[in-house]
């Protein structure tokens, strides 16, 4: 087809015969500038692009002959001319546009090739010094990128090694042009990019998390088949350089792709074991969650017995739901795991042993094992979106401190007491609020004996834990997130049989649910701390 008969076709095609190529991350660079040269087009280039180009044997034209200025101050002024942003910017459907270009020397610049530097991986470094983030801040790159994105009517502007697949294939299909659906893509990629960069240059200068303006930027990793319910749309995205330890950077061993909410259950499951696990630093987490609740949770002297434990903690529950542990699944922990009855959607632990992973793979095709490795990240700040608006809050991170709790009525706790308050306090926290447990001593180890969760009123999750926990709740512990009201929960739960009463305290009647535990003999300690979860 002739030039004059695309034009016909309007604004939609495209040829590219001046490309300017100016990246940081060279993956692909050389097949990209060879296919560009073979349809002829024009390469200019800048500092270390222009050599690879050069070395690689293709021709190139150094920046500086088009601008007429040398590169200067160590690389910072490169491409701020308007023979750059002019043949960027200027339409050629406008013919004051063209004139001036004509009139100033300006040559149209049909494709631009932009990778920034890499101020993201830089920061991310530790030791990182100040000038040396600074100096990693790109100014004639994300002014290019705009310039192009702005004219993408004329101009596709590549911000991604990703998009060189796409474009390669759009120049080939359509005789050397661009089409304007792609050219539309890429201008809203260029975008969203230098908002991110941007978005991560102020973080890092600027590390306060509840700043006057919040700029999020999350990459997508993934669309997901749905949502919380089939007729809802999904996908799950991180930040850039997520780091290590966490669900969008774990490594999938086996099954099949993860859903909505297996990603949520499962991200409540790994913090709850990860929680535990600081309570008891020498024993073995493991926690089984449904819904985002966990409906078993024990630490142990081993993996095996942490998750057989778990398991007891509900064991109805449990089927179908999503299993964390701790340290690595052995061959042990995985017999348990995969032992008649059992069933898991999502199995999450720092590793698996060969035999281990083997065993779980050959009991279900469709089990999804996650290794999330032995990093725990540090993130300590969340966001819960509301339409039009967002709330912003520090993570519930505190470690239960037991020895810092107030005996307020009844017997002293033993040091055994304690210590296993404290691990059943953190599985509390995990609980949907209203909260109220009740768990104990099994064995040597301890472990979640039923919970109630959600309720609107405190009495009703007193009545659930007392129901779940069946006659295991005589001589155990019971845990609530927040103050009793009225001494008309701690009556269900004494009259239960639990032996300890662990809270917050705070309420006006407090003295009502102290004299209650005194009359009965029941250990009353309160922590001082809520811990509400909606």
């Amino acid at each position: 087809m002739t030039d004059p008969a695309r034009e016909a076709l309007g604004a939609n095609l495209v040829r590219v015969r001046r490309a300017l190529l100016s990246v940081s991350d060279k993956a692909g660079l050389i097949e990209l500038a060879r296919t560009l040269h073979e349809m002829g087009v024009q390469l200019i280039s800048t500092g270390g692009t222009a050599k690879a180009i050069a070395d690689a044997g293709l021709p190139v034209t150094g920046i500086e002959t088009v601008t007429g200025f040398p590169e200067m101050l160590d690389g910072r002024v490169k491409t701020l001319h308007p023979k750059v942003h002019g043949g960027l910017l200027g339409r050629r459907d406008l013919t004051t546009h063209t004139d001036a270009m004509a009139e100033h020397g300006i040559e149209p610049i049909d494709l631009v090739c932009v990778n920034l530097y890499p101020f993201e991986a830089t920061v991310a470094k530790p030791g990182v010094t100040e000038a040396e983030a600074i100096e990693q801040i790109d100014i004639g790159g994300p002014s290019m990128i705009r310039s192009g994105a702005k004219n993408h009517a004329s101009v596709a502007v590549v911000t991604d090694p990703s998009q060189y697949e796409d474009l390669i294939a759009d120049l080939k299909a359509n005789d050397g042009c661009t089409t304007l659906a792609l050219r539309k893509r890429l201008a809203i990629d260029a975008f969203r990019r230098t908002a991110a960069y941007d978005a991560a240059i102020a973080t890092h200068l600027d590390p306060d998390p509840m700043p006057s303006r919040l700029t999020l930027a999350y990459e997508r990793v993934e669309s997901l088949r749905y949502g919380e319910n089939p007729h809802q749309q999904a996908a799950v995205y991180r930040t850039p350089n997520a780091p290590k330890g966490t669900l969008v950077t774990a490594k999938q061993l086996h099954g099949k792709a993860l859903s909505y909410n297996n990603l949520n259950d499962a991200n409540a499951t790994l913090e709850l074991c990860r929680a535990m696990a600081l309570t008891a630093p020498a024993r073995v987490a493991a926690v089984v969650v449904k819904h985002t609740n966990p409906c078993g949770a024990a630490v142990a002297d081993d993996a095996r017995s942490a998750v057989d434990l778990a398991i007891a903690g509900d064991p109805m529950a449990a089927f179908g739901g999503i299993l964390a542990v701790s340290r690595p699944i052995d061959a042990a922990a995985a017999d348990r795991i995969a032992a008649e009855g059992s069933f898991f959607e999502v199995v999450i632990a720092p590793s698996f042993e060969p035999e281990a992973a083997e065993t779980l793979m050959n009991r279900w095709k469709m089990v999804r094992l996650l290794a999330i490795g032995d990093e725990t990240p540090d993130i300590r700040i969340e966001h819960k979106f509301l339409p039009g608006g967002l709330l912003v809050q520090e993570r519930d991170l505190t470690v239960p401190d037991p020895a810092s709790w107030t005996h307020a009525a009844g017997p002293k706790p033993t040091v055994e007491t304690l210590a296993a308050a404290g691990t059943l306090e953190t599985v509390c926290r995990a609980l949907s609020s209203n909260a109220v447990l009740i768990g104990g001593i099994d064995a040597g180890s301890v472990r979640l004996f039923g919970a109630g969760a959600g309720q609107m009123d405190r009495v009703a999750s007193c009545l659930g834990a007392v129901r779940k926990a069946g006659d295991l709740a005589k001589g155990a512990i019971a845990v609530s997130d927040a103050f009793f009201p009225f001494p008309d929960g701690p009556q269900v739960i004494i009259d239960a049989g639990v032996k300890t009463i662990v809270h917050p305290g705070g309420s006006k009647r407090d003295d009502e649910t102290f004299a209650l535990c005194e009359q009965h003999g029941v250990t009353c300690l309160t922590t001082g701390i809520r811990h509400f979860r909606h």
